[in-house]
């Protein structure tokens, strides 16, 4: 069991492992792959999306009950452009494949919703297996670029 954990900026470490690894990021090859966040862009970052998020950003840890464990990240955010809420799901590599992925999607969409909003989507790289999951969970495909499949899902 998993629960959606508020990290510190001391804890940013385990984001900076994240965005790091290159199987995590794998999802993300298409755009670039892994992002550096050295320690020295914590402050500006934290403050951005944890400090002051304006009711337009979410961001919080997936924490593994047991082994007291970040296990991945998951984030929302209002994108201006496509004037949408934009989900995110991120499991570290080593632990997927055993749930966490559908836990800490079922736990945003109930923060989300908690938080006032109706309707979120994530936007996944045509190629990307993750997007089985979104089905499962409720989500369908509202249209696609070249690049990404726009799934919705109203709360």
């Amino acid at each position: 069991m998993i629960e959606i954990y508020l990290p510190k900026i001391e804890d940013l470490w385990f984001r900076e492992k994240l965005m790091l690894d290159a199987e995590t990021m794998s999802y993300n090859e298409r755009w670039g792959g892994t992002i550096p966040f050295p320690e020295s862009k914590w402050a500006d970052w934290y403050g951005f999306w944890v400090v002051n998020h304006e009711n337009k950003r979410f961001y919080r840890y997936l924490k593994d009950n047991e082994s007291n464990e970040f296990v991945g990240e998951v984030a929302y955010h209002y994108d201006e452009e496509y004037k949408m809420y934009i989900l995110d799901v991120i499991i570290y590599s080593k632990f997927r494949g055993i749930g966490y992925g559908k836990q800490g999607l079922m736990l945003l969409l109930e923060c989300a919703k908690n938080n006032g909003i109706n309707v979120v989507y994530d936007n996944i790289a045509v190629d990307n297996t993750a997007i089985k999951l979104f089905l499962k969970c409720g989500f369908y495909e509202d249209f696609r670029t070249e690049d990404a499949i726009f799934l919705k899902k109203e709360l």
